[in-house]
């Protein structure tokens, strides 16, 4: 009688358990990406990185205009918000602060590269690179110094980042301690950007992590790509230039769809 009774209640379990989880499935609907936050790194006063043309902060903008346009235009259910829109400053806290008060389910910060003026062979170095938010070596921490130079800008600093001191290798640590939630996503959303570019012929330098302010806070998946290094006349043409911006664009594209295929899955 007791193996009866369990049999029974087994058979039960499996009969009632399809119609709980149709129940659950029907109320609780899948998760979807709905908003992706574009950021064009720098802006107005933020803006001395340039090559021999061009500054960083303008073609920053353009590709990021170009890619809001490419995903509303592939993807009418999303909607894109970007952190600017012209030649202004926006504070690397409210660029990220923005993202997480409307809760979108991705971030994504466009930026060219540069090396130092003093460097040997400046103009050689190509590639594109991308960035999530983590801590690194002390000795390898030249993006983030450059990027996150741009608080110097901003008033009241020490008060909006808690102390931090882009000048003081220590405020690293503090940085790291904010690493958001989302590594592994931001890794692999930064892993499909990077194989993207890969397969249009451009120099991989891999995926990143470094101490950026504008990631560190991120409530959803962040990254902080850099589209060339604008201080190689070759890569400046390129990335100034509208194909290799559409390029870079549909880079971006095809590595987002991959990505909110994967996670709707």
């Amino acid at each position: 009688m007791p193996l009866k009774r369990s049999i029974y209640a087994l058979l039960l379990l499996f009969l009632v358990y399809p119609l709980v989880s149709f129940q659950y499935n029907s109320e609780h609907p899948s998760y979807r990406i709905k908003t992706i936050v574009i950021d064009a790194g720098h802006g107005g006063k933020d803006g001395a990185t340039r090559g021999l043309t061009a500054k960083e902060k303008d073609v920053a903008l353009q590709v990021a205009l170009r890619l809001g346009k490419a995903l509303t235009d592939s993807n009418s259910d999303i909607k894109v918000v970007y952190t600017r829109q012209d030649d202004v400053f926006i504070p690397l806290y409210e660029r990220i602060g923005m993202a997480n008060r409307i809760k979108a389910d991705i971030f994504i910060s466009i930026h060219c590269n540069s090396m130092p003026y003093n460097m040997r062979n400046r103009a050689a170095t190509k590639g594109v690179e991308t960035f999530v938010s983590g801590f690194n070596r002390l000795g390898e921490q030249n993006t983030a110094v450059r990027e996150n130079a741009s608080i110097l800008l901003e008033n009241n600093y020490q008060e909006n980042y808690g102390g931090y001191d882009p000048k003081d290798p220590e405020s690293f640590i503090i940085l790291s301690l904010l690493k958001n939630s989302y590594r592994d996503q931001s890794i692999r959303l930064a892993s499909l950007v990077q194989q993207e570019y890969a397969a249009t012929g451009r120099v991989d330098r891999g995926v990143k992590e470094q101490s950026l302010a504008v990631l560190a806070k991120a409530g959803m998946p962040a990254i902080l790509t850099e589209i060339g290094f604008i201080s190689n006349p070759e890569e400046e043409e390129y990335i100034t230039s509208e194909n290799g911006q559409n390029e870079i664009v549909s880079s971006l594209l095809k590595a987002i769809q991959a990505y909110k295929k994967h996670v709707e899955l």
